[in-house]
Formats: C-alpha cells, sequence, structure tokens
C-alpha cells in the first residue's frame, strides 16, 4: 500500500493507509493501479 501526505483520499481513503487495515497487501510480483483526483496542485510526500 502508499501512504500519502497532502493528497486529499474523498471517495479512495481504502488507496491510503497500512497493509491489512484498508486494503489487502500488495504482494511480490502483483501490480496494483492507484485511482484518484488530485484537488490541488503541489509536490507531495507518499512512502509505502
Amino acid at each position: 500500500t502508499v501512504h500519502w501526505h497532502g493528497v486529499n483520499q474523498t471517495g479512495t481513503w481504502q488507496n491510503d493507509g497500512v497493509p491489512d487495515v484498508t486494503q489487502k497487501a500488495i504482494q511480490p510480483g502483483d501490480v496494483f493501479t492507484f485511482h484518484f483526483k488530485v484537488d490541488r496542485p503541489g509536490t507531495f510526500w507518499y512512502h509505502s
């Protein structure tokens, strides 16, 4: 999973958080595409 700082996850809260809490962990070799709308310009920090 990816945790976003400063990017509002309105309507897509399940894409923001801790593995096995808000979504299943992305396993090595698997693919997951995040879809969300950015509501303001800027540079934001994220981590997995």
